[in-house]
């Protein structure tokens, strides 16, 4: 392992400092997705570098998903997961089981790890405080929701408090109906509403490929109309298309810039926002 002194480490931290400044008082959100949470050791680090953003002042919010574990949890009741056009088929049963996976033992373990690496955080769904009101989608899929508003005075309250809001993606409609929210669509959204400094949307790829078999082919920097022209070419295809969709649609919300980085790779969110050399594919908003 390689040994640094005081002197490197020292200047290891001025170097951070214009970043820091950067971001400062900023409100920066972090979607946190299923398949980069499933990592024991990597799940402790990015706690760590939550924290971190959080001690030095920056306003993070924590949105998360949670599939794979919602996979295991139906498995282990018996149900077998159905997707239609790769959304999950979402019945009165399944979306017991979402709320339970999500806004009870993910939420609550995210919440408890923050605590544990010494920040001060409290979770809540998109149904506290009709926070994420929503409607169904379609009749096929059951109770998989569009989001109707977003109601983030909860999660002002929350940051004002200074505590990291951590939200699971579970909305309601006014007739009290739970609804199953698309985890990245509900980030950049709720990012909107808050006007954050930047959108991180952590996955397990590198970031935007050009072509999707060869990872040098990452575009590390895009402006928004050139995000739009890679979904209209079809550069990108599959998964993709509503991810890169989501961050369009979080930039016409308010939010500055979108990142989508690879969530496998130690200490990303810190490369993003504390260094020049960044981590994945930023897309600038249109200034």
């Amino acid at each position: 392992m390689q040994q640094f002194t005081n002197a490197e480490r020292a200047e290891v931290l001025t170097q951070a400092l214009p970043y820091i400044r950067r971001y400062a008082g900023q409100v920066v959100v972090v979607k946190y997705g299923g398949n980069a949470m499933i990592n024991e050791q990597l799940k402790q680090q990015v706690m760590e570098d939550i924290v971190l953003l959080w001690l030095i002042g920056i306003k993070v919010v924590l949105v998360h998903g949670g599939g794979p574990e919602i996979n295991e949890m139906m498995g282990r009741l018996g149900k077998e997961p159905v997707f239609v056009d790769g959304l999950r088929v979402t019945d009165r049963e399944t979306v017991d089981i979402v709320q339970m996976v999500l806004a009870g033992k993910i939420n609550k373990t995210l919440v408890n790890l923050l605590e544990m690496k010494g920040g001060r955080a409290l979770g809540i769904s998109g149904m506290d405080g009709r926070l994420i009101e929503a409607k169904i989608r379609d009749e096929r899929l059951g109770y998989v929701g569009d989001i109707v508003r977003i109601h983030v005075r909860p999660v002002q309250d929350l940051l004002e408090k200074g505590y990291i809001p951590v939200i699971s993606t579970i909305g309601c409609d006014r007739e009290g109906n739970a609804y199953n929210i698309n985890g990245d669509t509900a980030a950049g959204q709720i990012a909107g509403a808050l006007q954050a400094k930047r959108l991180i949307l952590m996955t397990d790829i590198n970031g935007i490929l050009r072509d999707k078999e060869d990872p040098s082919s990452l575009i590390p920097e895009m402006t928004l109309g050139e995000a739009k022209q890679l979904c209209e070419s079809g550069v990108v295809s599959g998964g993709m298309i509503p991810k890169l969709n989501c961050c369009i649609d979080a930039i016409h919300a308010g939010v500055q810039n979108v990142v989508i980085l690879d969530g496998r790779v130690p200490h990303a969110i810190l490369m993003e926002l504390l260094t020049n050399e960044g981590a994945g594919t930023w897309i600038k908003g249109e200034q």
